[in-house]
């Protein structure tokens, strides 16, 4: 199989085009020949020196991560960058991004998979961006205590060590959750008008505390790569099926 055959895939499946007018990100292919043939392909969160060295070590063909090297555009290839592209052309290893493609799909994207490990129900789009959506939102199958909720997020996910850290200013009993993966505390006022127990999300900001304590909601601040290894790792599993042979980067920041 080819780069192109690949990419033009992951574009398709992951409705890439519906994203183009709200994304800073140039998803899609970012470096690397069209044609070249691709054997075996390497998942990552982030496309960065330790992933990229890693890829290469590993012989990959395709390096696929949600955060690529292009946002916005490139206007010299010096420094962080060239140390980061170098070896991508050298290796002749393509890089594929998936930013908010990759967040709001609502079958294979990290809302979607972070809801599955938490036993979400009747899970609907959640997280409005201009005309698409980044996130989930739904009900638990049995019903998590605050404390519990925490403990699961913090068992389940790879946070790097660091636990997760919750403003608990909402009900003991959480049954409606919101999810926004990664930097998604701009939608806390969506999961306020939602009316749900708990937001999850994965870093805070100042303001949050008092919006969360005013509001009455429970916010889970889980961590960025935390909560966002699900759609690589779901891509992955698809390139399986394609008859691809996969390998899964973990490089987890604790942030």
């Amino acid at each position: 199989m080819d780069v192109a055959t690949v990419t033009e895939r992951y574009d398709s499946r992951l409705d890439v085009d519906e994203y183009a007018d709200v994304d800073a990100s140039a998803n899609g292919l970012q470096v690397g020949p069209a044609h070249g043939g691709v054997e075996r392909v390497a998942f990552a969160v982030d496309a960065a020196e330790a992933t990229i060295e890693t890829a290469v070590d590993r012989d990959a063909d395709l390096l696929v991560v949600h955060h690529g090297l292009s946002w916005g555009g490139i206007e010299r290839v010096t420094g962080r960058d060239y140390r980061r592209i170098a070896p991508l052309i050298e290796s002749d290893l393509a890089l594929y991004a998936a930013h908010l493609p990759l967040d709001g799909h609502q079958e294979l994207g990290n809302a979607a998979g972070l809801a599955d490990h938490l036993d979400l129900d009747h899970c609907e789009p959640f997280g409005a961006m201009g005309p698409v959506h980044i996130g989930q939102r739904g009900r638990v199958s049995e019903s998590y205590e605050r404390n519990e909720l925490a403990t699961t997020l913090a068992t389940e996910l790879d946070t790097g060590g660091r636990g997760v850290q919750v403003l608990d200013f909402g009900p003991e009993t959480v049954e409606e959750v919101a999810i926004v993966t990664g930097s998604g505390v701009d939608w806390l006022d969506e999961a306020i008008e939602a009316g749900v127990d708990a937001f999850v999300t994965g870093e805070g900001k100042q303001q949050v505390y008092h919006e969360a304590r005013e509001a009455g909601v429970n916010v889970y601040l889980a961590g960025h790569y935390a909560t966002e290894t699900f759609g690589v790792r779901a891509l992955a599993g698809i390139a399986e099926d394609w008859g691809l042979e996969t390998t899964f980067i973990d490089h987890p920041t604790g942030l």
